[in-house]
């Protein structure tokens, strides 16, 4: 058993769990996250709660951040949004086709990064020295991908909730079509795109379910047994964990449950009774 908290670098941005040591902020304090550039300003999100497992190698508040970290902090964010009005002006003179996505600052370093998107390579050595002259710093420019665009800008999914690349998740994970077939969702891709128009990356969270599960259940054409009678399997609905059976008499549907069309289960409600659960004690069948 350990402790564990949640902080945020920005207002609804993706989350950082750290240990918090001997520390106790509450949610909404301001307080200082050890990175590889030294303690950062960050908020808390979560306040210091236990958990069951057992926690190791993450990070350790550095304690609650003093008036001088915060008015350092805010100087570096006015740097960052001068950068990016810079950015943007100067991007805009040189006719690059460039996209700012977003701007980083190590003041130790007097070092600026800017984050950008285009749709190929673009040649910015001139775009670059112009920047430096302008702020006064060092200045690196990288060109990132549609999904590094839409965590580092965050936004709204489909679902009405905040991106999970911009709140939780720590890495992209591979997503293809096939998931999307094998789920029975259209293969559209305005309907399984996400907001940085690559496939969903929740496509990859619930397939494991779906393939454990249409393993297990009848295959589509196979003929099944119902309470209703005798039919063919014509669907699956996994989230319910239904099979649609189309009945021989009459032609009509009926979405039964797949424990009550398996045929190990059915065997045991013959031996030993439906209202027997499995696992109970066994009687044994009358001679």
């Amino acid at each position: 058993m350990g402790m564990i908290m949640a902080v945020s670098f920005t207002r609804y941005g993706r989350l950082y769990y750290l240990d918090p040591g001997p520390h106790s902020p509450k949610v909404g304090d301001k307080v200082l996250v050890p990175t590889d550039a030294g303690p950062e300003v960050a908020e808390c999100v979560w306040a210091p709660q236990y958990v069951s497992e057992d926690i190791d190698g993450l990070p350790v508040c550095a304690g609650i951040a003093e008036e001088e970290q915060l008015s350092r902090d805010e100087t570096n964010k006015r740097r960052r949004a001068e950068a990016r009005s810079v950015a943007k002006r100067l991007i805009k003179r040189h006719a690059l086709p460039m996209k700012v996505v977003g701007v980083d600052y190590l003041d130790a370093d007097n070092v600026f990064t800017v984050y950008f998107s285009a749709p190929h390579r673009v040649d910015f050595r001139a775009l670059v020295r112009d920047l430096a002259r302008n702020l006064r710093a060092r200045v690196e420019l990288r060109q990132i991908g549609p999904r590094d665009e839409a965590r580092l800008q965050g936004g709204i999914g489909p679902c009405g909730r905040d991106l999970c690349c911009a709140t939780f998740l720590k890495d992209f994970e591979p997503v293809s079509v096939r998931m999307a077939k094998d789920q029975d969702l259209p293969v559209n891709p305005l309907r399984i795109a996400g907001a940085c128009g690559r496939l969903m990356c929740c496509l990859k969270y619930e397939h494991p379910l779906y393939m454990e599960t249409r393993y297990r259940m009848p295959r589509v054409g196979s003929r099944v047994s119902t309470p209703q009678g005798e039919g063919s399997v014509v669907g699956h609905n996994v989230p319910s964990d239904t099979v649609t059976v189309r009945l021989d008499d009459g032609g009509r549907r009926c979405a039964c449950p797949s424990a009550s069309v398996c045929s190990p289960r059915q065997q045991h409600d013959k031996m030993y009774g439906s209202d027997t659960p499995p696992g109970a004690p066994r009687q044994q069948p009358e001679a």
